[in-house]
């Protein structure tokens, strides 16, 4: 009965979880999960981290909320020490990950409009794309299953194949404002773009005048083994979009710019009334202590390493069940050889938690917390599912 005064967007499985430990989560009847979803990327550093819940604790003593016509002194501070990491001298803070890609658009649309050429608001995105959920959002995504229904598709958005350098330079013309790009697919099926290819993005901006746009969203604050995953590539882009991991499960998001990339956006030109409140400050900045800590990507490559080789030995063992093992770093996928959506309940069954993905694609995405041994218990309690799917087709065809 409660369930039925909510809004019927989602297909929730049921399950009712009442607290968090670290990788794990804890129902309401005390049953644990292994948690390899982290809240589709977003719970970084665990649940219940002592030092993000002592931040927030302390923070909610002080002052939960200022408009954003005060000074914030933890925007600052949170700014500066993003700024510091990264290519970026300005950044906008948000709740989400949609209202970080808005805040990107608009301030590569913006940035045109200010050189001069206001013609120039066309973006290049690239198909099987996910930008979040905002009418402006699903246009760049693109795909029609999340543009169905919603009355015409904002203008303005350009699609091209994943990984076509050909199609992205004859799609560009005088209206072309700039290049918007998930450095891996997470919904679109864990499908990572190449070093190569997001170098040549980075040279075709240079060469047409066009912004650089990477939606770190869900590959960002160390995903990948790296702070971002574009610094695998040396491509460095003129704005980008982050959000999930940086709140390690409390609202936040961010757009990232250079100043030249941030230069057009001026007073009164954008706007959030919660964006960069004193609490999400508070929090992202104790998540920033956690992943920059001496030693903790390395800790994330060592563990991805274990967790890959895991996966492969799995898909060599049960190739009717695993077709496939991509992603990079902590952002894994699992393509089924059978409906994922069979793989998915058995992995839930074995009490460990995953994410469905596009191209019949199962996300592994743990918390960047998970030790060795944890993603050792991951892959047996995997592999206990494969068997079960396997045991299950055999009786079918018995």
């Amino acid at each position: 009965m409660a369930e039925a005064a909510l809004y019927d967007t989602y297909s929730r499985a049921p399950l009712r979880f009442e607290r968090g430990e670290g990788v794990w989560l804890i129902t309401e009847t005390g049953e644990r999960y292994l948690d390899f979803g982290a809240g589709v990327a977003v719970t970084s550093v665990g649940h219940s981290h002592p030092h993000v819940v002592g931040a927030l604790k302390e923070q909610a003593d002080k002052v939960w909320h200022l408009s954003n016509i005060y000074e914030i002194p933890g925007q600052e501070a949170l700014a500066k020490r993003l700024t510091e990491a990264t290519f970026a001298d300005k950044v906008f803070f948000t709740n989400s990950g949609a209202e970080a890609l808005e805040c990107a658009i608009k301030t590569a649309r913006r940035y045109q409009f200010s050189k001069g050429h206001p013609e120039r608001f066309h973006i290049i995105t690239f198909e099987g794309a996910f930008h979040g959920r905002t009418l402006a959002t699903i246009a760049a995504g693109g795909q029609e299953k999340y543009l169905e229904g919603f009355g015409p598709k904002a203008p303005g958005f350009d699609q091209v194949p994943f990984g076509d350098l050909d199609a992205v330079r004859s799609t560009i013309t005088n209206e072309t404002a700039a290049i918007l790009i998930e450095p891996v697919q997470g919904e679109g099926g864990v499908r990572a773009a190449t070093n190569q290819f997001l170098k040549a993005l980075r040279e075709i901006c240079d060469e047409h005048g066009l912004l650089l746009v990477f939606d770190e969203v869900q590959t960002g604050m160390g995903r990948t083994g790296k702070l971002f995953a574009h610094e695998w590539s040396g491509a460095t882009p003129d704005i980008m979009a982050v959000a999930k991991g940086i709140g390690g499960g409390f609202p936040l998001g961010a757009c990232l710019a250079t100043a030249e990339a941030a230069s057009g956006m001026k007073a009164g030109t954008h706007g959030s009334t919660y964006g960069g409140n004193p609490l999400a400050m508070a929090v992202g900045s104790a998540v920033l202590d956690v992943i920059l800590a001496d030693g903790f990507l390395h800790q994330v490559r060592d563990v991805s390493l274990v967790f890959r080789q895991g996966l492969a030995s799995l898909k060599d063992r049960y190739p009717d069940i695993i077709e496939d093992v991509r992603g990079e770093g902590l952002l894994l996928g699992v393509k089924a050889a059978v409906p994922s959506s069979e793989l998915l309940q058995a992995i839930r069954d074995a009490h460990l938690l995953g994410i469905p993905a596009g191209d019949n694609v199962i996300r592994l995405l743990p918390p960047l917390v998970v030790t060795p041994d944890e993603a050792r218990e991951g892959l047996a309690r995997l592999e206990r599912a494969a068997e079960s799917v396997r045991a299950s087709k055999v009786k079918k065809t018995a």
